[in-house]
């Protein structure tokens, strides 16, 4: 059979309404921005804190870069270790109450290399049906089975992990997911995790920094420091650097060390981001206010929102104060059509389509920063409101999530016929 060629099958997405073109930004990021040579509010960025712009973040980086040098130059298992590596480690590891903490190329890194090493054929992993992509990946290169619970439902997971006829090697699920704003129920994934015996993995991507006390994550709002094995964390979103994280026991960093091959086969983190890295960790630790701000500005703009007659996702586990917002619209076309009207108006909230959410559920996701100002996020209230209506002009607007249809979705490396749930 003839594969497509490129130009047929970018066709394809742009008949479907999921073709993706880059934007680009001029300049500092920041609550607004030259975008495409014009000034507009921006809406969707993970620089939650406002700490990538911030004067002592990027003097940090700068300095590393003229005092150290541009580049680790090797693998860390060769050459490329560096003491700025390790102290960013252990200030990452002190924040999160662990023993330790292993630095990583990127959150997809981080994340495709540690659930591949923990997860061995012979294994189950259950991962929670929105996980992000880089979950999703890391479950397929891993050698074990993998299960997928329905989002959230610990008594799906709690059912799976009952009748399964091979050892539980891990639980892994978002702490604060990523398109919806919501939060994963740890207290159960605790629990669930110890009863059959298997380690559990949060990725804090988007709760570092953002939520809970300090700043600390969900895992540290609902109490539980002590109780994950596995905390994953970026440095790009709003630690306004580059790079990842784990932070877990010095036993399993050992491992890690010697298995995840994303860490073993990269070159380390370059000084400068390590360092900028740090300074931003720093601020945040002592500027907890900016937490607060952010939560403020997330209340203030669902509000406004709420006040238009828009609502976003408002699920069993949405947090009312989280910077991530959700407004579902459906049908991709007019998720873009949605964002294009709003950028004309200077207000860039990014449309988000399948494969990054479910079929059905295309949106506009909003993200506030503590920088922005309320009455900026006011405006763009009113804005997005219009533009949602005026796409909705020819049909009904609903922020209704359809059921997936079908049953949960399991993938195996062994040979057998994959497990199929009840549906409920």
């Amino acid at each position: 059979m003839t594969r497509p060629a490129a130009a047929e099958q970018v066709d394809e997405l742009r008949r479907a309404g999921l073709y993706r073109r880059m934007r680009l930004i001029e300049g500092a990021q920041g609550p607004r921005v030259s975008l495409d040579g014009r000034d507009v509010l921006l809406l969707c960025s993970n620089n939650s804190l406002g700490l990538a712009e911030h004067p002592e973040v990027r003097l940090a980086g700068a300095e590393a870069y003229r005092d150290i040098c541009a580049s680790a130059g090797a693998s860390r298992l060769v050459s490329g270790n560096m003491d700025v590596h390790e102290r960013l480690e252990g200030r990452l590891a002190s924040f999160h109450r662990q023993e330790a903490a292993l630095l990583f190329g990127s959150g997809y890194l981080a994340n495709t290399g540690t659930i591949a090493a923990l997860a061995r054929r012979g294994e189950v992993v259950y991962s929670d049906a929105l996980n992000h992509a880089s979950i999703v990946d890391g479950c397929r290169l891993a050698g074990a089975e993998t299960f997928i619970y329905r989002h959230r439902d610990v008594e799906h997971l709690g059912w799976a992990l009952k009748r399964a006829d091979r050892p539980a090697a891990l639980i892994v699920s978002d702490g604060l997911f990523s398109m919806d704003g919501d939060v994963a129920p740890l207290a159960w994934l605790v629990e669930l995790a110890r009863r059959h015996d298997a380690r559990l993995m949060i990725d804090e991507a988007h709760a570092v920094g953002t939520f809970g006390p300090s700043g600390q994550g969900t895992i540290a709002a609902a109490g539980l420091s002590d109780e994950v094995d596995v905390t994953s964390g970026t440095l790009g979103k709003s630690l306004g650097s580059y790079g990842a994280y784990v932070a877990t026991s010095a036993e399993l960093r050992d491992l890690l060390v010697n298995r995840a091959r994303p860490l073993i086969f990269s070159t380390g983190l370059p000084p400068a981001v390590a360092a900028a890295a740090e300074a931003a960790l720093g601020i945040i630790e002592r500027e907890p206010h900016r937490v607060e701000q952010l939560r403020e500005n997330g209340e203030t703009l669902r509000s406004a929102l709420a006040a238009e007659g828009l609502e976003g996702i408002a699920g069993e586990g949405a947090d009312p104060g989280t910077q991530i917002i959700p407004l579902v619209i459906g049908d991709p076309e007019r998720a873009v059509a949605a964002c294009a009207r709003a950028l004309e108006q200077g207000v860039y909230a990014q449309a988000i389509r399948p494969p990054t959410v479910p079929e059905g559920t295309s949106r506009l996701r909003m993200t506030v920063m503590a920088s922005h100002e309320p009455e900026d996020l006011r405006r763009a209230a009113s804005v997005i409101a219009a533009a949602v209506r005026a796409v909705a002009a020819d049909g009904e607007y609903s922020i209704e999530i359809p059921e997936p249809e079908g049953e949960p979705e399991v993938y195996r490396v062994a040979p057998e016929p994959a497990s199929r749930a009840p549906r409920s």
